[in-house]
């Protein structure tokens, strides 16, 4: 599966967002190596810190499915940005840590626009368990 048709599974998965507070709708899709897509979209709440991004329901849809670090390629995310969007602070903790260093971040909007970029160019110095 190449870039573009990642980016095509997670505008899908975009359709899917609970997001009648913000009315801003992101959907997420992980490429694992056998060829598995997982989904992932965002859900809020009224009470905004219990809400999910899309990244991260798509991961975690994934481990729920047996797959692990190992297993993933890539994670597409899109948004109705101006620019290809971009993962918040959380979604790139939890992709830094449940990704591979490998692992391409494919960042989209609707409009087409595309980047790509490593979880290490998205998070320099990232917080490990060797930290703690």
């Amino acid at each position: 599966m190449d870039k573009d048709q990642l980016v095509e599974c997670a505008k899908e998965a975009r359709s899917l967002s609970y997001s009648p507070y913000s009315n801003f709708a992101v959907g997420a899709a992980v490429l694992a190596k056998d060829g598995s897509v997982y989904l992932g979209a965002n859900v809020e709440n009224s009470s905004y810190p219990v809400s999910m991004c899309a990244e991260r329901n798509a991961i975690y849809n994934a481990m729920m499915d047996g797959k692990n670090r190992d297993d993933f390629v890539a994670l597409a995310v899109v948004g109705d940005t101006e620019g290809p969007i971009s993962p918040c602070g959380a979604c790139r903790q939890v992709m830094s840590e449940l990704l591979p260093p490998e692992a391409k971040i494919v960042m989209a909007n609707l409009r087409g626009d595309i980047k790509e970029a490593s979880i290490a160019e998205l998070l320099p110095y990232a917080f490990d368990g060797s930290d703690l």
